[in-house]
């Protein structure tokens, strides 16, 4: 089955492409939920049009996304997390982590456009990710997690023996001796 899809589809096509799929996944679940349509002889020439006014302004795009991939090539990103035994991180650092960083650095790019090699970070040392900035540039990117510094522990001072005070009990069981 032939369709034209409306939405990117992950593993399958971005926006406006051509794409042929087996009948049930097109019928039971692109054409349902609106990602994609019949590619009909009409439907064809249509998407041929809009492509061709579209090109014009898609060069101005894929000019954008080359000068923010650009500038991931002088980042040096390390992300800092909390460690247990070894190496080993409490939790993990994900794509969203990664998003984080690179937006404090001024680059800015939706977490789902990420993907780390490997999927979710356990252990410390140098990661490599590939960041999809449009369809047509896709950079590569090295970044590093890192043990969080532990604060060193300072050694408490023992506290100053203070003098025991009696206190005086409400019961008068000690009272009745003195006051015979």
């Amino acid at each position: 089955m032939e369709l034209i899809l409306k939405k990117d589809v992950e593993n399958l096509g971005f926006t406006d492409d051509l794409v042929t799929v087996k009948n049930g996944f097109g019928r039971n679940f692109l054409i349902p939920q609106g990602h994609a349509v019949l590619a009909t002889p009409s439907a064809k020439k249509v998407l041929a049009e809009t492509l061709k006014q579209r090109a014009f302004k898609e060069k101005k795009v894929v000019d954008e996304s080359k000068t923010q991939a650009e500038k991931l090539n002088g980042l040096d990103i390390k992300i800092t997390a909390k460690t247990g035994e070894g190496d080993k991180l409490f939790g993990s650092v994900t794509n969203g982590d990664l998003a984080e960083a690179l937006e404090k650095e001024g680059v800015s790019i939706e977490k789902k456009y990420i993907n780390i090699a490997g999927g979710a970070i356990k252990r410390t040392g140098p990661y490599d990710a590939t960041i999809r900035f449009h369809r047509d540039v896709v950079s590569n990117f090295t970044f590093e997690v890192v043990a969080e510094a532990k604060p060193e522990v300072k050694a408490k001072p023992e506290p100053k023996a203070k003098p025991e005070v009696k206190a005086k009990s409400d019961d008068n069981s000690e009272d009745t001796s003195e006051a015979e």
